[in-house]
């Protein structure tokens, strides 16, 4: 069964989308709003909600920004984004954010209204030739970053070490923290310092404290 919603802020569009649907077994149209605030503050509690259709552009919340919101209400819900505009980079962002498909408002009519609320709920998705290109293309790349090497990642041993540097620890204190000699600790630290490619304490502090180690 599918537990259709829709946000559109055109009245007459969302009426028209909803007649698309009638006498339709195996849809129900669970809510029908004009704004994502709206919905938001209307969506019902029992998790049916499956296939939701947004309109990219709208009062207030984008359909956009509004996505991740709408996700955290239903996380495994199918968005459609509805768009007037052919603007790639929009769809895109949309797609980004979480969105399954995406239809063009100027092409639109019942049956690919149908055929994209079905698609998307048997797993599909429903987007044009050039964006699915553009998406693939985008985790191509994506996938192609290059990883840390392995050799370059620091050791438990070196991230105690600099755990004892953000403690604001002497080599010392961090010697006898971890039972070893200072020595020892000194090694480690000039091993650190060439991993991390820095040249003193504060900057691996800093990078520490960014969250980069």
């Amino acid at each position: 069964m599918i537990h259709l919603g829709m946000i559109e802020d055109e009245p007459i569009m969302l009426a028209s989308i909803g007649e698309c649907f009638e006498g339709n077994r195996d849809v129900e149209i669970v809510l029908a709003a004009t704004s994502v605030e709206d919905f938001l503050a209307n969506a019902p509690e029992d998790g049916k909600l499956n296939t939701l259709l947004l309109d990219i552009m709208l009062p207030g919340m984008s359909g956009i920004a509004g996505i991740p919101r709408l996700l955290d209400l239903a996380p495994e819900l199918d968005i459609i984004m509805l768009t007037n505009s052919d603007d790639s980079d929009n769809i895109f962002q949309a797609l980004q954010a979480g969105a399954v498909g995406y239809i063009s408002k100027k092409r639109i009519n019942p049956s690919i209204i149908q055929d994209a609320v079905y698609t998307v709920h048997r797993g599909g998705s429903y987007m044009s030739p050039s964006i699915a290109r553009k998406v693939v293309a985008f985790h191509n790349q994506q996938n192609r970053r290059p990883t840390m090497d392995p050799a370059n990642r620091l050791t438990p041993r070196q991230l105690d070490i600099v755990q004892g540097l953000v403690d604001n620890l002497s080599y010392r204190e961090i010697g006898e923290r971890l039972n070893i000699s200072i020595e020892t600790v000194r090694d480690h630290i000039k091993n650190i310092y060439r991993k991390l490619r820095v040249n003193s304490k504060m900057e691996v502090v800093h990078k520490k404290l960014k969250g980069e180690i």
